[in-house]
């Protein structure tokens, strides 16, 4: 199986490096960092450290996987990481490996099921992610407990999802699509802790109600389009 490893950076300079010598390889055949135009030297350290780099100048989260995904062409699996160390890349086999015993379309690492460094994650993002979580459970029949951005897929799961999410809704639409496509998702623990540098999304109040709303706004939205006729087979 190749493993292509996707992480979005802006500004991680403190931390790239840990990061990617950290990734274990194998299962890992190929690490492309999307850089959003850092100014910090971001792209230099994850090129010096072996990784491909590619630049992604238009802002989003879910630009920043999609560019990710169009550059790991070759893959059978494509991981999807942070930059800033949160989560720990040793981690990845956990991920990966139901994937590749044939158990699972798509992996989701759980930071409320695993061991949460204190202060790693604000009691609001707790709280939203545990609440989002419920309502995937109750809408679409999934088990999750958390919408953690260190997971994996199978390519053509990707591909015939059609994702195309750019920002804040990137965090459901995988998990989302995956379950109204019939895609087999499970999630697994993972440990989390205290970024190095200083968060985008949950860092702020108006990143994290900007998540917020787009995340909920997206749960019931594509609930919504099944109730209210067959899908097509670019909704889901």
């Amino acid at each position: 199986m190749r493993v292509a490893v996707v992480i979005p950076t802006r500004n991680e300079a403190g931390s790239i490096a840990r990061v990617l010598r950290d990734i274990p390889r194998p299962p890992a055949t190929d690490v492309i960092v999307v850089d959003a135009a850092s100014t910090d030297g971001t792209a230099a350290i994850a090129e010096s450290e072996g990784a491909r780099v590619v630049v992604e100048p238009r802002r989003g989260y879910g630009r920043a996987c999609l560019t990710g995904i169009e550059h790991a062409a070759g893959a059978d699996i494509v991981v999807f990481l942070d930059g800033d160390y949160s989560d720990r890349p040793a981690e990845l086999p956990r991920l990966v490996d139901p994937i590749c015993a044939g158990a699972a379309d798509i992996a989701i690492g759980s930071r409320l099921a695993g061991v949460r460094a204190p202060g790693a994650l604000p009691w609001h993002s707790i709280a939203g992610n545990w609440t989002a979580a419920r309502f995937i459970r109750l809408l679409y029949g999934v088990r999750v407990t958390d919408l953690g951005p260190f997971r994996a897929a199978r390519m053509e799961t990707i591909r015939a999802l059609g994702l195309r999410e750019t920002g804040y809704g990137w965090a459901v639409e995988l998990i989302l699509r995956g379950a109204l496509a019939g895609a087999r998702i499970v999630e697994v623990p993972v440990s989390y802790h205290p970024r190095i540098g200083q968060s985008k999304i949950t860092g702020t109040v108006s990143g994290s109600l900007g998540a917020a709303w787009y995340i909920f706004g997206r749960i019931f939205q594509y609930r919504l389009q099944r109730v209210g006729g067959a899908p097509t087979a670019a909704d889901v």
